[in-house]
């Protein structure tokens, strides 16, 4: 295989740890020779703490688990209706530096909604994408081994009220927002599939094949 082009597993509603888990094992296992590859799934309710998250920023997390990860970035919920990207690439091969695929992350979801005829913004100060001030996207990366995992989140129709359980990235009383609400109601895998194409047009990727749909052994 082409080490340019890159895999790509569509893994529907996935357990949150057992990604986690997977993600930590591919890229500790991974070889120079080993393919990139792309994740898309959903998590059933879930709240993610980023290594410096602040426990004040957990207001309520009441019957949802929080899971303490190993990405950046404060707390985050996800939960059915959210479409989850992980990017698990090799950057030193790619010769791609951190900022650049966070870049890269926030301009293909800035790309997929300029496609819905839909003005989206990044911010400096609060990574992430933006709909007239509200979240729509988060982003988060950890880097070990020169390779990459984790990724973005983008709300596309699910029940935003977890968000109020806590200060969704750090900051108190951010309003979040979704597709649906921005009169999107394309399914997650018709979402997908245009943002998989955003990813790889921002990211240099030629081509990719399709993957198993589990996760890797």
């Amino acid at each position: 295989m082409n080490l340019e082009s890159i895999l790509v597993r569509h893994l529907g509603l996935t357990d949150y740890l057992a990604a986690f888990e997977a993600m930590k094992a591919f890229t500790d296992a991974r070889t120079a020779e080993t393919p990139d590859e792309i994740w898309l799934l959903e998590h059933p309710p879930v709240f993610t703490q980023g290594m410096n998250g602040k426990p004040e920023h957990l207001l309520g997390p009441g019957d949802i688990p929080v899971v303490q990860v190993d990405r950046g970035g404060q707390v985050t919920y996800h939960g059915p209706g959210q479409l989850v990207v992980y990017l698990l690439l090799d950057l030193r091969r790619r010769k791609l530096g951190v900022r650049h695929v966070v870049s890269a992350m926030e301009q293909a979801v800035i790309g997929l909604l300029a496609g819905y005829g839909i003005a989206a913004e990044a911010r400096q100060d609060a990574p992430g994408v933006y709909v007239d001030g509200a979240k729509l996207a988060s982003l988060g990366l950890r880097v070990r081994r020169g390779c990459s995992y984790h990724g973005l989140s983008l709300n596309c129709d699910m029940d935003l009220a977890p968000f109020s359980r806590i200060n969704p990235c750090g900051y108190r009383g951010l309003a979040v927002t979704q597709l649906r609400a921005l009169g999107i109601d394309d399914s997650l895998e018709a979402v997908g599939q245009k943002l998989l194409e955003q990813l790889a047009e921002q990211l240099g990727i030629a081509a990719w094949q399709q993957a198993p749909a589990a996760l890797p052994a």
